[in-house]
């Protein structure tokens, strides 16, 4: 009996561990956080901005989203519970755009208002679409202010070189550019001539079956012929064999 009682306990030991390390685990998965479509260097990307609660139970009623240095443009997409607002600031200096156009501004920030507040507990999620700059290992920080009916939350802390991001309460959502693949809207022109190119390349392919088909037809009526003119010749042999008796 006492060595049941005593592989329970350690049995016990490994569940209660693991209950302790969820328990810490748990609100880190809570922070706002940043999942790009794609963070490959001057790629277009879509960053999806997940919020999972209040703050300390309160219903969010704003997200204020701030735009890197390094980011010239953003399109934020329409989200059905809040208004949208784009902030821009003057540049120092103007600078050329991947379309080879003069900027003079850019999107300082993303602000969406909620006409509905988000009740704590569950979450929603805002996108923005922008271009990468052209720095593979950059770490694109988004300090984001986060608004509820009482209190407020700054994910606004940045590691320092060095920290790790976990280390820090309030981490801003972030990630890190990865080495170019080559897509941007050049590959659009080239999906698209690939795309003829493997169109013109089906039809003679198709036309081919089309004849193959037609050649198979052709067979199959000369084969009935020839098998109806076996039968006539095998009754007429049939018919003289008789006669002949």
């Amino acid at each position: 009996m006492s060595t049941a009682r005593t592989f329970a306990r350690l049995g016990a030991l490994p569940v209660a561990t693991a209950a302790i390390a969820l328990s810490l685990v748990a609100p880190a998965s809570a922070h706002v956080t940043a999942t790009p479509s794609t963070a490959a260097a001057g790629a277009y990307t879509v960053v999806t901005f997940s919020v999972g609660h209040g703050c300390e139970g309160s219903p969010t009623t704003k997200l204020e989203i701030q735009v890197p240095e390094s980011v010239l443009s953003v399109t934020p997409s329409r989200n059905p519970f809040y208004d949208v607002e784009k902030t821009t600031e003057k540049l120092a200096d103007p600078v050329t755009d991947a379309h080879g156009n003069e900027v003079t501004e850019r999107t300082a920030s993303i602000v969406y208002t909620a006409t509905t507040p988000l009740p704590d507990g569950q979450r929603d999620a805002f996108e923005l679409s922008f271009q990468l700059p052209d720095a593979e290992g950059e770490t694109l920080a988004f300090p984001t202010v986060q608004t509820c009916e009482e209190g407020e939350t700054g994910w606004t802390q940045v590691p320092a070189d060095g920290q790790d991001a976990d280390e820090l309460e309030t981490p801003a959502p972030a990630f890190e550019i990865t080495a170019a693949s080559g897509e941007g809207h050049g590959d659009d022109a080239s999906t698209a001539e690939s795309t003829s190119a493997t169109s013109e390349t089906s039809e003679p392919a198709g036309q081919a079956a089309d004849a193959g088909d037609d050649g198979s037809s052709a067979l199959g009526w000369a084969g009935l012929v020839a098998g109806l003119l076996g039968l006539v010749a095998g009754g007429l042999a049939l018919a003289r064999t008789r006669t002949t008796s």
